[in-house]
Parts: structure tokens; sequence; C-alpha cells
């Protein structure tokens, strides 16, 4: 490893000198300046960041805490952030909680000892009203977004979100324009903000209508393909009446239309299905999905403006980006007769 005595003895020069070239100082000439610089790079000198980093209270570093890369709608967010940082000559540290609150602690305090200059928290979203960890974060003072809803354990933070009200009312606006009027809901795991937003947006679309929500067409699923599998098996095995079946995600959906169509239910003819993303699954799944596109490379600019008016001094107001309706082939006008009714899953 090249140090700096090891420049200063090939330039014949100080360290102090060296040290000065280095950081463009005012009292070396530029041409000790850039002959200094030349010979360091044709060395392969490395600057210590860290060793930077403690003299001038500047790591540029960001800290980004999100559950799992396995859920594409962080892998984009990820990449918006990392593509800004990157310019801006920061890089990021990544840890993942797999929504596991007392992970997700230690990443947070992690964080904070290594001085990151901003953190951006895809929080697991808990119960509690207060939360210590998320106490301590903003007593240390460290520039935080929140990357998705507020909830009242980080109500002091600034958060970017998409209007998953909307995408949960245009999502079912489009299955009643096409006539249907039983339609099941799948929900996520309970206490998260996002889940409810997409019910609520369901729920407001039915009274629109003038329909009452039916707790018999409501079921919960959870967030993966796994999970939606196992919802669809207990759709069809309590015969449920619905038409059609509006997941709560992309992943719910997958999973969902996986089993039904393995009971050669076919979709849209038999039953429509919908689902909210828009990612790549989505577009490519053996019946497009009609989902909600949610913005998840402008919700990772949208984080880093509002960052980037931190580190100026300023703070940020609270951004919420609206979604727009992507119509393919999983949805179509309502069936005559139930399908679900005609059928029942294996080992039920």
């Amino acid at each position: 490893m090249i140090r700096l005595k090891d420049i200063a003895a090939r330039a014949g020069v100080t360290i102090m000198t060296v040290s000065k070239a280095l950081r463009d100082a005012p009292d070396v000439s530029a041409q000790k300046r850039t002959s200094i610089k030349l010979l360091a790079q044709q060395m392969g000198y490395v600057p210590d960041s860290s060793a930077r980093g403690l003299r001038t209270r500047c790591n540029r570093l960001f800290g980004l805490i999100i559950p799992s890369m396995i859920n594409p709608i962080f892998a984009r967010i990820l990449l918006a952030i990392e593509e800004r940082a990157h310019e801006m000559g920061y890089d990021v540290l990544l840890a993942y909680t797999h929504y596991n609150p007392e992970r997700e602690e230690a990443c947070i305090r992690r964080f904070i000892s290594r001085r990151v200059e901003g953190m951006f928290i895809a929080p697991t979203y808990l119960m509690a009203r207060e939360s210590r960890t998320y106490q301590e974060l903003f007593e240390s003072k460290t520039p935080t977004i929140i990357l998705g809803h507020p909830a009242p354990f980080c109500s002091q933070f600034v958060n970017v979100e998409a209007d998953d009200l909307q995408a949960g009312y245009v999502v079912t606006q489009h299955l009643l324009k096409l006539g249907h009027k039983r339609i099941a809901f799948l929900t996520g795991p309970t206490g998260t903000p996002w889940t409810q937003e997409r019910f609520d947006g369901y729920r407001r679309a039915l009274r629109e209508a003038e329909m009452d929500v039916d707790d018999k067409l409501v079921f919960t699923a959870g967030r993966t393909i796994e999970e939606g599998a196992a919802a669809a098996t207990q759709l069809i095995n309590e015969g449920v009446d619905a038409t059609a079946i509006q997941a709560v995600n992309d992943s719910v959906a997958t999973g969902c239309a996986d089993v039904l169509l393995k009971q050669k239910i076919r979709i849209p003819e038999d039953i429509s299905l919908t689902g909210f993303g828009n990612t790549m699954v989505s577009e490519y799944f053996r019946v497009p999905l009609t989902t909600a596109n949610q913005p998840k490379h402008r919700l990772g600019m949208a984080a880093m403006d509002a960052m980037q008016q931190f580190l100026k001094g300023q703070r940020p107001e609270p951004k919420r980006l609206p979604v727009e309706l992507i119509v393919r082939a999983s949805s179509g006008t309502a069936s005559a007769t139930p399908a679900l009714r005609r059928h029942k899953a294996p080992n039920a």
C-alpha cells in the first residue's frame, strides 16, 4: 500500500507538502501540485477515505436500510439512490432487515456509529406508537428519509411514498367498469400502512358504486408469491362467489394466478385478477397482469432530492407520488357464473 511518505521520498519533498498538494492547498504552487498528483497516480496511491472523514467530519457515506432485495420494488429504489449518490461522490452502505424489527434497530445503530451523512429507511412497521431506536436516530440529527408511509413511531422524519389509496381506488374502479360486483381482496400484512391504504381505496370505490365491503370476500394474504398461492387455495376451497380478485401486490397476484391456472380456472375468462407494483413479473407472467404502476425509480430520486435539501441545511417536504393503472390481459368482463364455486383445490 502506497503511503504519503513513499510519495514524499520519491518526489524529494516533505510529507506535509504531499498532503497539501493532494488537497489543493493554495500555499503549494500549481506546478508542484500537478507533479505530485501525477506521481501519486503513477505510484497507485489511493486516499484513505476513513482518515479523511475523521479529519473533515464528512465521510461521504449514506446508509440504506431495506427489508430485502427479493422485493423488486426495493431493487429499483436502490438503483435510483445509488445512481444519484454516485453522481454526488457518495458511497451507499446497504443493510437488510428481513422484516425483523430487532435487526432493523441494530442496522440503524450501526449506521449511526459509522457516522453516515444521511440515512434512507424502508421501515418494518410496528404497532407501537414509539420506538427508542428511532428516537435515538432523531436525536443523532442524522438526516433521514423514510421510504414509505409515515407511522407514529417514525412520524418525526420526512418520507417519500406512493399514493396507495389512489392505487387501490383506480384498480377497483377498473374492475367495476368491467361489470364485476363481487371483487375479492387479498390484503397484505396486518398493521402495514400500505396494506390499509390499498384496502381503503378498494372500499372507497365500492362505496361510490353504492356497494358495501363483504367480509367474506376479504382474505389476509401477505406479501409473497407463496402467501398468494395459499390465499388462492383458500378462496377455491371456500367456493367464494367472486368474479374478480384484487391482490395487494404483484407477488401475491402471481402466486394466486399460478394456483388458479393449475386448477384450469382461466384468467380472465373465468375470473379477473389484478396486482400492484408493476414489477417485471407482472408484465411477463403467463397472463400479463393488470396492475397499478408504483413509481419505483421516481421514489428513489425523490428521496435523493430530499436528502440533498437536508445537506444544504433545509428541511424538505414529504412527497407523495401518484400511481398509474396499467391494463393488461388479466382483467376482462365479469363472468356470468363464479368460477371458484366449480372447483376445489387439491389436499383440501
